[in-house]
This record gives structure tokens, sequence and C-alpha cells, in this order.
């Protein structure tokens, strides 16, 4: 989707049947870095990959049903990590005062920041919401956690 279709779609929108591709593919387009984005179609959904600032972001939607999962994440460092008992702290304490919906986990060996929300009464204000607060998120700490505590 390019930006114009961005600025008229309308994220307040009440829709009972609400296309959640077209929703994140609206999102992404708008915060994506030089055309960046990839989605790859299976049995198991759909999954966007963007890149925004310095880090990636991944986008999963599982389905369209309101049991369906809406999953984001994106890297911020690698571990091992120096002084891994202060990066534990440090990412449990941002997890409490600046990570709103999202919050920083570990997966596969990384710091990850993720969100994750079921699809039952999702939004499109809430899905656009999400992804900016896992990219912005992660964008904002990655460099300074890896100054830190890069191995």
């Amino acid at each position: 989707m390019n930006a114009e279709a961005t600025q008229n779609y309308d994220f307040d929108q009440a829709s009972s049947e609400l296309n959640y591709v077209d929703v994140i593919e609206t999102v992404i387009s708008s915060l994506q870095d030089d055309q960046s984005a990839m989605v790859s179609h299976s049995e198991q959904g759909h999954l966007w990959k963007f890149r925004y600032g310095t880090i990636e972001v991944y986008v999963q939607l599982s389905g369209s049903t309101e049991e369906d999962m809406l999953t984001l994440w994106s890297p911020v460092m690698s571990l091992p990590a120096k002084d891994e008992p202060a990066l534990m702290r440090k990412l449990l304490e941002l997890n409490w005062t600046s990570t709103f919906e999202a919050h920083f986990g570990i997966m596969d060996n990384q710091v990850i920041v993720s969100a994750q929300r079921n699809l039952e009464g999702l939004t499109p204000a809430e899905v656009s919401r999400n992804i900016t607060i896992v990219a912005t998120i992660a964008d904002n700490y990655d460099e300074p956690l890896q100054a830190e505590f890069g191995a």
C-alpha cells in the first residue's frame, strides 16, 4: 500500500468484517524504511518483516477469527551479554516503566520487544498502536542496550 492509502484509511472505523491484512499492510507502509517490507503467506497465517530505523520488526497474523492472534516482535540484541544479571534487571525495570502494551523478553538467544493480542474486539487503531509501540521501543533501546551490555 502507498502513503496515500495510509492517509485515507480510517483507523477508528468499526467493522464486523475487518480485514486485518489490509490494516497491517497500511500500518507497515507508513512505518517501513526504504520499501523494506516483505510478506509470507502460509497455512499458519501471514508473516511480515520490515525495517524501522536500526531494527527489523516482525508481524504475524495467525488467521482471521476472534481466537486467532496478532503477534509482534523485534530483536534488540543478541545473547550472551556482558553482565547479564544487570541486563535482566534493566529489562524488568523497563517493562514496568516504559513499554506500554509491549514488553522485553528473550527468544532464540535474543532480547526482543514483543506484544501479542487475540483478534477478538481488536480495532484498526489498536493494530496500529501495537505495531508502532513495538517498532519504536525496539528502535529506541537497541543501540543503548547493545552499547552497555553487548558482548
